[in-house]
């Protein structure tokens, strides 16, 4: 086996300084000889941080190493990054300190110290345009389960009151459930008058719901029922100027001159998805439609898009993108033998959505959905999902590289192809064991 050979360290940054992130100072250190006090000391506020750039340029330094601590460090990098400084954002797990006694000195130097000898890799960080829209998408997401907490409010009172409606109803928060809830807030108790606000979509007779309505009413309860609605009220109002804002971002972004718009997608990404066209707002931007892929919705897409950006250059190829993503497996190999192949725990916004998105691939008929159904058959649905998500992940970065659009495979393609594949292996085996392999006669 060869044996791979590591070059001898050579200063490859002679201008950098490290950053010892705190939320009330923050540590510098340059080069020794660069200055007086090699390591020094600036406050948090905005004046602090503009000393700290015009101190560091003036000691001619080009690039900065600085610590992803908490979010201290954002301050820091735009101050930083709008002086013209190149700044590297390393993650603290990543970063060992030197052995002996730890402090905001020794981190801030050896930080210094490693970035001279290009030792620390950069973490992704998109452009500020997608930072925008990266804030807003998860304030949404906080929204959101804020105000599905709303709701298990309301189904607790409605509980403690045995009023049995989540029985009748799919979803208390649908059309049917809001009319039934503000007409209790607003005093109607008549089981037969609330059962005529059902809509003529749901599936449960008036004469069901309105014996799901006999409860006992009690003031408390329907006090906390009461707040509980007004609270889902003014969340979902706030979602709503959540999406003009998503909206108003997006705009800028799109492309002067859009691709034709292909066949229309179904996947709408649920009752959570923003309120204008997402699908057709992402596709101007981005140049391709995520959403022709199999299990990426609406909600998936915009997810991708609004935490990486359309701009995938940063990564080297597909397999640095899935192991930035934490989909790739394991490689843990101790004296030749592989201890593990599980892949990393990485808290990831983007592999939780393509993971999700791969679980509802179960019952699809495309190509992918006969990938997932044989991996589970395999190796069990938990890593189906990973191994599905990681082909999810690839396709993401084809399209958003090579800016082409996704061909569906059916599920008859993809056995056929699977068959040819599993063929053409028996036949170099039985090759190589001196035997033919011969079809058997219809």
């Amino acid at each position: 086996m060869a044996m791979r050979t590591r070059s001898e360290l050579t200063v490859q940054h002679p201008d950098a300084a490290g950053i010892d992130i705190g939320g009330k100072s923050h540590f510098v250190a340059v080069p020794p000889g660069r200055a007086d006090t090699p390591v020094r000391e600036f406050g948090c506020f905005t004046e602090d941080l503009h000393a700290m750039a015009a101190w560091l340029l003036a000691l001619g330094i080009t690039i900065v190493a600085l610590e992803s601590t908490g979010v201290y460090w954002v301050p820091v990098f735009e101050v930083l990054e709008s002086y013209g400084i190149a700044v590297v954002l390393v993650n603290a797990h990543s970063v060992k300190n030197v052995s002996g006694r730890k402090s905001d000195v020794l981190d801030c130097q050896w930080l210094q110290q490693l970035m001279s000898y290009g030792l620390l890799a950069a973490a992704f960080r998109p452009p500020a345009d997608v930072c925008a829209l990266r804030a807003v998408s998860r304030q949404r997401d906080t929204l959101l389960r804020e105000q599905a907490r709303c709701v298990q409010r309301m189904q607790k009172a409605l509980t403690l009151m045995n009023v049995q409606l989540a029985n009748a109803l799919t979803d208390i928060a649908g059309q049917t459930g809001l009319a039934i809830l503000r007409a209790i807030v607003a005093g109607e108790r008549d089981p037969q008058a609330l059962a005529r606000l059902r809509n003529y979509r749901v599936k449960a007779s008036e004469a069901d719901i309105a014996k799901s309505l006999e409860g006992t009413w009690k003031d408390e309860h329907l006090f906390c029922l009461r707040q509980a609605l007004s609270l889902y009220d003014t969340y979902r109002a706030l979602i709503a100027e959540a999406d003009a804002k998503l909206e108003a971002l997006i705009a800028p972004l799109r492309r002067a001159q859009a691709q034709a718009a292909g066949a229309q997608s179904k996947k709408r990404g649920g009752k959570n998805a923003p309120g204008f066209d997402v699908r057709e707002a992402l596709r101007e931007w981005a140049g391709v439609d995520l959403t022709q892929i199999g299990g990426i919705d609406v909600s998936t897409a915009l997810k991708v898009l609004v935490e990486l950006g359309p701009d995938l250059s940063k990564f080297k190829s597909a397999k640095h993108f899935c192991s930035w993503l934490g989909l790739c497996p394991g490689t843990r190999i101790s004296g030749g033998k592989r201890l593990s192949g599980a892949s990393k725990r990485i808290p990831n916004r983007v592999a939780r959505a393509l993971k999700l998105a791969a679980q509802g691939l179960h019952h699809s008929q495309c190509g992918l959905g006969a990938y997932y159904r044989r991996m589970a058959a395999r190796l069990g649905k938990g890593k189906a999902i990973t191994a599905t998500a990681h082909k999810l992940a690839r396709l993401v970065y084809a399209m958003l590289t090579g800016g082409e659009e996704y061909v569906e495979q059916s599920q008859a393609q993809y056995e056929e192809k699977f068959k040819a594949r599993t063929l053409n292996y028996l036949q170099q085996k039985a090759k190589t064991l001196g035997f033919d392999l011969v079809p058997a006669a219809v």
